[in-house]
């Protein structure tokens, strides 16, 4: 059995190390960091071209099951991926780590895309922590604010006139976030549901801190494709094939 993992994600390469052994793997990076976490397995980075790509490369290499396991802001991959899997007749599963939920003290502003945020933080003071990654800061450019923008690799440009470059990797730290947000006396914290623990101690440290925090809301996985939560319960799919 070939059981083709669409992304690079934390869960992802759990997924890619359970199934390693068991079935053949192929895992494809889209390629925009620079140094990938690689998991185990066959590893395949950059596009495909599309869905007419993806579907000739499911049946170029006989691939008898599709797993989507791409960052939940990965919309056009998911939509292409879904697209292809159903043309090429193959099945196809969407893998998710469920999306953050507000606690009580969180002060959450819950937004639908990038430009609804830049455009949600007048009144929160001028110091932002920008924590959505390279792509999109375009959406941002245009703001007065200064802004701490973190990101795995150096981020394009257009970006905002005012602001200073993180460049790191989670999992993050408590006493780091905590670090951060005091050290550039940070007002507002923007980030992407993105869901999962690795970066989630900068909500508690915002919480802590008493800060607002911008949340863009994640877009929904296409219609008709299922859901796994974890890379376990997406082995089990894969095995019930």
């Amino acid at each position: 059995m070939h059981v083709l993992i669409l992304g690079g994600t934390t869960e992802a390469r759990a997924l890619a190390g359970l199934l390693h052994g068991e079935v053949r793997v192929t895992s494809s990076l889209a390629g925009r960091v620079a140094s990938p976490r690689l998991p185990a397995g066959e590893v395949r980075i950059g596009g495909f071209g599309g869905v007419d790509g993806l579907v000739e490369w499911l049946a170029g290499h006989a691939v008898d099951a599709v797993i989507d396991a791409t960052h939940p802001f990965a919309e056009r991959i998911s939509f292409n991926a879904a697209r292809a899997a159903a043309t090429a007749h193959v099945p196809l599963l969407a893998l998710r780590r469920p999306g953050w939920v507000p606690g009580e003290g969180d002060d959450w502003r819950s937004v639908a895309s990038l430009e609804e945020a830049a455009r949600a933080l007048d009144g929160f003071g001028d110091r932002v922590f920008l924590t959505t990654g390279r792509m999109g800061l375009a959406a941002f450019a245009a703001c007065p604010q200064w802004f701490l923008v973190r990101s795995v690799d150096a981020p394009d440009v257009p970006m905002p006139a005012r602001a200073e470059v993180l460049l790191d990797r989670g999992p993050f730290s408590l006493d780091g976030e905590r670090e951060i947000l005091a050290r550039h006396r940070i007002d507002v914290v923007v980030t992407k549901d993105s869901g999962g623990a690795a970066t989630a101690p900068k909500l508690t440290a915002a919480r802590e801190a008493g800060l607002p925090v911008v949340v863009v809301r994640r877009p929904p996985v296409p219609s008709g494709v299922p859901v796994a939560a974890t890379p376990e319960e997406a082995a089990a799919w894969v095995a019930s094939c």
